[in-house]
């Protein structure tokens, strides 16, 4: 009877050691394709930023052109262009209501993937989340006066280049 047990003891250990080699495996696909899913979403955020620029200045002999969007755009106009947050998407309207609920502490991106929703314990996520804190500071709606902490500009910064200043 113990020869039995010892059988299945030994197949037991082996089965064991299979599925944590195959789980390795998997968590090393799985961190693979969250990069290249990372590289992805960035480069298809640049390329539909890059049509909206492009879109932007077009001009017609006889007038402006007005051309609408194709598909979902998630491009963010510059601050002196707009009149407020909403003209924002959803997503970066809640990274601009947390970083005014952050205060003078600042917004990270780790905190801004869970506003967004996102996993923070992701390496792929939390970059995703500060590459659209980073273009929120390209556009003026945020300033990174600390690396990595996001606040909203001084009530000055924000209604420089706007005219007459307003708010």
């Amino acid at each position: 009877m113990r020869a039995v047990l010892e059988t299945r003891r030994k197949a037991a250990v082996v089965r064991v050691e299979e599925l944590e080699a195959e789980l390795e495996r998997v968590r090393a696909a799985l961190a693979e394709a969250e990069e290249v899913l990372r590289h992805r979403v960035i480069g298809l955020e640049q390329y539909l930023e890059a049509l909206a620029e492009a879109d932007a200045p077009a001009v017609v002999a006889g007038g402006s052109s007005q051309k609408k969007p194709v598909g979902p755009r998630r491009a963010v106009p510059h601050r002196q262009d707009a009149a407020g947050t909403e003209v924002l998407s959803v997503d970066y309207q809640a990274l601009m209501a947390a970083a005014l609920e952050a205060g003078a502490g600042g917004l990270g991106a780790r905190r801004a993937a869970v506003v967004l929703g996102w996993d923070s314990a992701s390496a792929s996520r939390v970059e995703g989340a500060r590459a659209r804190l980073k273009r929120l500071v390209e556009r003026g709606w945020l300033v990174e006066k600390k690396p990595g902490r996001f606040t909203l500009p001084a009530p000055e910064q924000a209604g420089a280049g706007r005219p007459g200043g307003g708010s």
